[in-house]
């Protein structure tokens, strides 16, 4: 059964959930099936459980790339140099983050393609080019840059050419051609996803009518697309951050959690899944928002992004900020890297299993007000040692980005009139 709020019946993020059963609904799916031209998002189902929704990947294995007549400038060149002479090992064969663009005149440009990143370069090798007398084909390691494994990188039809740049735009030379950066979006990682214990809605329902049906058509009526929603003990529910289901429904099987719920499989659209221990931070959320300051530090840092992740889902944007002048501790003892500071920083404004940014860019939002304090505020950082020892300059091979400093973020927080009093 549903009991919906008042005034907001129509709305399936805004009621509250529950069933007569021995298990207690986790999910609620809210999207659309088939291929609608303006799709409502409708409730699709509720579910016990969802298979393939929350598993851990291998690492993201290495890439290779080779720039094709190649000349070579500022940090790239002088890698090469030391190739040559034979002094460079492997840490000085680094070069770091690299763009892949087009020329500024170029009509790939023109046309609104900004290029590639290529993260945590290591130069390999390089070689007189075959093709393009007096240049160079250089052999590079390092990750493409996308949002998760399984996209594609298309390659722009107009593209003549390619510049290459650091940090900074700083320029590291010219190619030809690049090879091992386009490529076809990769198989799903986890090629199907099954909701056990379904209880599916009327549109759900009409996909799975259509199970037998082989026709384009039919193909079509199967599709499903969802956002996921966390639902709680007390049958609230929340949407969850970058929380998607999609893909073909292929069958469905009666349920051994109970008559009428089914287990229906989708065929899964190529979308890397949470990591596995996101589950858990979203149990402790089960029967309502933690009480315990510090929960997250007993996590590594991928787990402590989805932390600030659920917390994010779960913030209430309808709350008010603290008035200015407030003053706020922040508990700095578990800071070992910039995404414990998220936690903490999210704790000290809005209290355990609060959110207060995940990154630089959400944290300068928050710092605008609307999400929990007003600048300007004061903000004691006690033991600020640890963040002291731990966010220091250099490349962040866990971001495959610069690391965000200690005197980085208190750059930022006095930009906001926020005074930081470091403990």
């Amino acid at each position: 059964m549903t009991t919906d709020r008042p005034g907001r019946a129509d709305e399936p993020w805004q009621r509250r959930w529950t069933w007569n059963r021995r298990v207690s609904p986790r999910w609620l799916l809210v999207g659309h099936t088939g291929t609608p031209q303006y799709p409502d998002e409708d409730a699709l189902a509720l579910c016990a459980d969802i298979d393939g929704l929350f598993i851990d990947l291998p690492p993201r294995p290495r890439e290779r790339f080779t720039l094709l007549g190649c000349m070579p400038d500022g940090a790239l060149a002088s890698i090469l140099d030391r190739v040559t002479t034979g002094t460079a090992g492997p840490e000085r064969a680094w070069l770091g983050n690299l763009w892949v663009s087009a020329r500024s005149d170029d009509p790939a440009t023109r046309h609104g393609w900004i290029g590639e990143e290529l993260l945590d370069v290591t130069v390999l090798d390089h070689r007189p080019s075959e093709t393009s007398p007096g240049r160079v084909d250089i052999e590079l390691e390092g990750l493409v840059g996308v949002y998760d494994r399984t996209d594609g990188v298309d390659r722009p039809d107009d593209v003549t050419g390619f510049v290459l740049s650091g940090p900074d735009d700083t320029r590291c030379g010219v190619c030809v051609d690049v090879t091992g950066v386009f490529r076809e979006p990769t198989e799903p990682p986890v090629p199907h996803v099954i909701l056990v214990g379904c209880r599916p809605e009327p549109s759900l329902l009409a996909a799975i009518a259509a199970v037998q049906q082989s026709t384009k058509a039919g193909l079509r009526r199967r599709r499903v697309s969802a956002q996921v929603g966390a639902v709680a003990a007390d049958g609230s529910v929340v949407s969850l951050v970058n929380g998607f289901v999609s893909g073909t429904l292929v069958s469905s099987v009666s349920s051994a959690l109970g008559a009428g719920l089914l287990d229906v499989t989708i065929a899964s659209d190529a979308r890397e899944p949470f990591p596995a221990g996101t589950r858990g931070i979203l149990d402790l959320w089960f029967t309502g928002r933690p009480t315990e300051r510090n929960l997250w530090a007993r996590y590594d840092r991928t787990l402590r992004h989805e932390w600030a992740g659920v917390a994010l889902a779960h913030h209430r944007s309808d709350a008010p900020d603290q008035p200015a002048g407030t003053v706020f501790d922040l508990d700095g003892r578990f800071v070992t890297d910039i995404e414990g500071f998220y936690c903490a920083v999210g704790e000290a404004i809005n209290g355990p299993g609060g959110y207060f940014g995940w990154n630089l860019d959400a944290l300068n939002d928050c710092l605008r007000g609307r999400w929990g304090a007003r600048a300007p505020f004061r903000l004691v950082w006690r033991d600020s040692a640890v963040a002291g020892e731990h966010l220091v300059a250099g490349y962040d091979r866990h971001r495959y980005a610069p690391t965000v400093t200690l005197d980085s973020l208190l750059q930022m927080f006095a930009e906001h009139g926020v005074e930081v009093e470091l403990r």
